[in-house]
């Protein structure tokens, strides 16, 4: 079946549910009032907690849950999932955000932040919505945490959190449970449902000191009707821009001023973030004898020369305070301030309209049978403003082009060439054709990048009791929809108008803006070339999910002496595809052919490597299996054993792409005394490849990294005094990466164990006390990954000092500026490296342990109102990798003195309080309420953490420093149903804390203090 006729099939089928429900809705009673705290307790029973799929089973006490509830998620102020999941101590860094690899396509941008629990990294975390799996976002990006490897998430933000009944997040490993993805843990939403009559909610707020505001609606609207009711939750989030101007650590990317208090940290280079793709291009002619201008030296012998302003020395003047000089800029010394300044007139987070609607309903169809369907949709557009264009994929400028200096002495009509330099000697009169490397179309403008997600979720379903028997069968579609627009340069197109012998080609050799070096263009190229060249850039990528299952479950499947063996049963089929259709000038439907050199290049596009269409799809069936076995209770009277429940679990899958997997798991909770409970797990997880990793054919991503061979050249000939020093940055180079179909799934194992107190002694006015502590280990193999471009160069610099050379990196051929550079080292040439080719392998094992904390108080209904209080904590105790056989080869070479002490290699002993992985995350809460009076504070607290990627005069890492961030609100109910609340985040205005690239957004947000005000009106 086709997923259009699907869509509609499952459409059709929900709505058709709806219309049953609505026929009765007219012919209803109204419910007696209740008190919202006998609500609350009413609800209980019919909860089925995460984790386990026996309703009431006991062995949940076995399992590590943290429910939040709607008071929580009120005193956190958020508004969007993601920053609902911040407040989660066991939520590690959040890898898709605006904030990490913002400009390129090759990013899921737009309105998208991913779930990581426990730091795993994205896609080791199952999220579900109402029990059942959400569809995963289209969009895949390479992670700081995955260096290239592709990988995919859930989207946060497509949980309306102003819709949210209550948060669980299982702290355990589920896969016996829930099948793949559940490595971690699971995220359960539970959305509001039978609402009778309607209530809007409108809040409005703000970061001060900077131009980002939000106005947020929710509607709640609902009848009950005889035998069910319907439900509809609306939720409206308009959100304006931050932009990088608004606030100091993000105003630009030269942040050597705010670390001046760091004396360590004070004036070094590395803190100079400002790109070396600048609108002062890298320009060459290639090799040839030496271009002179009335005997001035304006190229090298091999064929480079540059425009500079004249205060940075002037070889030849052309005109505008500008000079043209040999070599190429040395963008690390000399001509540092020449490098742009992305962050100047662009926006730190985007624009965002946000538009959640959610319709669900039940009705009994007889006494033993309900029908129940939801229907779901989320659409967000976006609109962020990023740096002009660069140049990524070198190119020739035809000889002809008006603005060449080393152009025709008459064009071919005729003309005289007015911009030739005077007095040319080794130039022929038809002129020299010119490579452009390094370059930013500044005159181009900013790129305004628009984002639209778009999400669907059907799901139509039985449920009743069958001899005993509670059962449920649903179907499920979903699809999620992503489609990324923004401006980019068409080479072809570019080539063409840079050939013309007119004032309209495209001029590169004019610079930028001499008064300010870092930013703008003075002398931009014609309108009219500019229009030529640009044009939409678009990536569409699309993610269905169509499900069906069948579950059943009973409470006294038979008895023991001890109690009833609950067990749970079921059957799932799941059909999942993943599409990501690129642009036609990227996939190589249009290439680009240089018409200088003839060489063809699969990217037409100035900006981005190429990229095929990716598609795949794989189905998968599984069973599972679980039993709450009660082993002792409390009327057996054993000591020390007041009762004892263990659950039993397993499940199978078969995929149909890779094989089948069988994973168990073991449960128990031992209640020493009544209040004192010991519980702990053992289970086996698994997660298949992504459809990415399995079906990617080879594609090209812009990698960086020291090229250690021709550092050791420098220090030979004593150019330098150690690698420190060492200028040969790889920032152009291409990662070739390519799909595996071979990848086996990634395994583990979760280990639990922990206590729970309840303490009974402690008086009933003191309120109530649970205190729980769990031990918790992960290990994982076979991760999927890459070797990576760092240590392809460093086992390139390996064995080229013994005479060979890493086949996986291609070099270019030796040019006069190489054999010299190698001139006496007694190293073989080698020319700059060009690429890396990689593929995606199953590598070596990851483990990580850490403890969690919990408190819950609660003192109900006083003199002076109800009282709640909960603190969260989580321990990152044990973060550590194998490097695997080549790393540990090289850390072997080093040692010897092979390669020099100052190769940089990966270090993965201890990876705990490195970037995004603090040691330690608190959140708590206090709420209050008496009559129509409401209050809440929350805090979370992150510890601080090293950056080793930003090193000190001493050779020590940066140390971000800890951050406490307080949110306050209080709200009064007035007698007409009208509530009003103000509140702030941020109180202290604490701000992210200082990091390289101003701040770390995958860890901290950026912005202060927030208020806001809230007004809910309920009919």
């Amino acid at each position: 079946m086709s997923n259009t006729k699907r869509q509609w099939l499952m459409a059709g089928t929900a709505l058709l549910t709806a219309s049953v429900f609505a026929t009765g809705a007219f012919a209803q009673s109204a419910p007696a009032a209740q008190d919202p705290e006998d609500q609350a307790a009413a609800r209980v029973d019919d909860i089925v907690v995460v984790g386990s799929n026996i309703r009431g089973a006991r062995t949940t006490a076995a399992l590590p849950v943290v429910v939040v509830d709607q008071e929580q998620i009120d005193a956190t102020g958020a508004v969007s999932g993601d920053e609902l999941m911040r407040t989660i101590p066991q939520m590690g860094d959040v890898l898709f955000d605006a904030s990490n690899n913002p400009q390129t396509s090759n990013a899921a941008r737009g309105d998208v932040n991913s779930v990581n629990l426990r730091s795993l990294g994205v896609g080791n975390t199952l999220v579900l919505l109402n029990g059942r799996r959400l569809v995963a976002h289209p969009t895949s990006q390479g992670t700081s945490d995955t260096g290239t490897v592709p990988v995919i998430s859930y989207n946060s933000n497509a949980i309306p959190v102003g819709g949210l009944d209550r948060l669980e997040v299982l702290l355990d490993g589920a896969a016996a449970i829930y099948g793949a993805d559940a490595v971690a843990g699971v995220v359960n939403t539970v959305l509001q449902d039978d609402f009778d009559g309607l209530t809007i909610s409108t809040r409005y707020g703000g970061a001060e000191g900077t131009r980002m505001s939000e106005l947020d609606i929710n509607v709640f609207a609902g009848r009950d009707f005889d035998r069910g009711n319907i439900s509809l939750l609306v939720n409206y989030t308009d959100r304006t821009a931050l932009w990088a101007s608004d606030q100091d650590f993000t105003s630009t990317d030269d942040l050597r001023l705010l670390f001046d208090d760091y004396p360590d940290f004070a004036g070094i280079t590395a803190l100079d973030g400002r790109s070396s793709h600048t609108p002062w291009a890298r320009l060459s002619v290639g090799s040839r004898p030496v271009i002179r201008s009335n005997g001035t030296a304006v190229t090298t012998s091999s064929g480079t020369f540059r425009f500079q302003p004249a205060s940075f020395g002037c070889g030849v003047d052309v005109g505008r305070g500008i000079c043209i000089n040999s070599g190429n800029h040395n963008f690390n010394t000399t001509h540092r301030e020449l490098r742009y300044d992305t962050r100047h007139e662009t926006t730190v987070r985007p624009t965002v309209e946000r538009l959640n609607l959610f319709l669900t309903g039940h009705r009994e169809l007889t006494a033993n049978v309900e029908a129940f369907f939801e229907i779901g949709y989320y659409s967000a557009s976006s609109e962020a403003v990023q740096p002009p264009v660069i140049n990524l994929n070198s190119l020739w400028i035809p000889a002809s082009n008006y603005w060449n200096p080393f152009g025709p002495v008459t064009f071919a009509g005729g003309a005289a060439n007015p911009n030739r330099l005077p007095g040319l000697t080794n130039v022929p009169t038809t002129g020299l054709p010119v490579l452009m490397s390094n370059y930013r179309f500044v005159d181009a403008g900013f790129q305004t990048v628009k984002v639209e997600n778009r999400q669907l979720r059907f799901l139509g379903g039985v449920r009743g009791e069958w001899r005993g028997y509670d059962w449920e069968s649903a179907m499920l579609y979903s699809e999620a929809e992503a489609e990324d627009t923004s401006p980019n340069i068409n080479r072809t197109l570019l080539q063409q108008q840079l050939a013309l012998s007119t004032p309209n080609a495209y001029n590169p050799f004019s610079g930028g803006c001499v008064a300010t070096t870092s930013y703008g263009d003075c002398s931009p190229s014609s309108q009219t070339a500019i229009n030529a060249i640009v044009m939409d850039l678009q990536r569409v990528s699309r993610t269905t999910l169509a499900l069906a299952d069948l579950k059943l479950t009973r409470g006294d499947f038979f008895e023991l002496p001890a109690g009833p063996v609950g067990i749970a049963f079921g059957f799932e089929v799941r059909h999942e595809t993943q599409e990501d259709d690129r642009d036609v000038n990227l996939d190589g439907t249009f290439t680009f052919t240089d018409m200088v050199t003839g060489v063809t290049s699969l990217s037409n596009v100035s900006a981005v490597s190429p990229n095929p269409d990716t598609y795949g799809d794989r189905t998968v069936g599984s069973a599972y299996l679980e039993f709450a076995i009660p082993l002792v209770s409390p009327e057996m009277n054993i000591p020390l054993i007041h009762q004892l429940d263990v659950q039993l679990a397993g499940r199978f899958e078969h995929y149909s792409d890779f094989g089948s997997v069988a994973k168990p798991k073991i449960a128990a909770a031992w209640d020493i005394v009544p209040g004192v409970r010991v519980r702990g797990s053992y289970s086996e997880g698994f997660r298949a490849p992504n459809l990415e990793q399995t079906n990617a054919t080879q594609y090209a991503r812009l990698g960086s990294g020291i090229d250690y061979i021709r550092c050791e050249a420098d220090l030979r000939a004593g150019r330098i005094a150690s690698f420190a020093a060492c200028p040969h940055n790889t920032s152009g180079l291409s990662l070739l990466v390519a799909g595996n179909p071979d990848l086996e799934p990634e395994e583990s194992v979760n280990t639990s164990y922990g206590l729970v107190l309840q303490p009974g002694f402690i008086p009933e006015y003191l309120g109530e006390f649970t205190f729980t502590v769990d031990r918790w280990t992960i290990e994982q193999e076979q991760i999927v990954g890459l070797l990576g471009v760092q240590t392809a160069l460093a086992l390139d610099y390996l064995l080229r000092v013994g005479g060979g050379s890493n086949p996986l990196v291609t070099r270019a051929a030796p040019d006069p500026d190489d054999v010299l550079l190698f001139d006496g080292t007694f190293l073989t040439v080698a020319g700059e490296a060009t690429s890396v080719s990689d593929r995606f392998v199953n590598l070596q094992p990851q483990t990580v342990g850490g403890l969690d904390f919990g408190i819950n108080w609660s003192l109900r209904r006083t003199a002076w109102g109800s009282f709640f209080a909960t603190i969260n904590a989580s321990q990152l105790t044990e973060f550590t990798r194998d490097p695997g056989p080549i790393v540990n080869e090289l850390y072997a070479a080093r040692e010897a003195g092979t390669i020099n002490a100052g190769t940089t290699l990966p270090d993965s002993s201890d990876l705990i309080r490195q970037n995004g992985r603090p040691e330690w995350r608190v959140s708590t809460t206090f709420t209050w309420r008496k009559g129509p009076w409401r209050a809440g504070v929350s805090t979370q607290y992150i510890s601080d953490f090293e950056q080793p990627g930003l090193l000190g005069t001493s050779g020590e890492p940066f140390l971000v420093e800890d951050q406490l961030v307080t949110n306050l609100y209080g709200d009064y109910e007035f007698p007409d149903e009208t509530r009003v609340r103000i509140g702030v985040r941020d109180l202290t205005d604490e701000g992210p804390s200082l990091a390289d690239g101003g701040y770390r957004g995958s860890v901290h947000n950026p912005w202060g203090r927030y208020w806001y005000v809230n007004v809910r009106k309920t009919f």
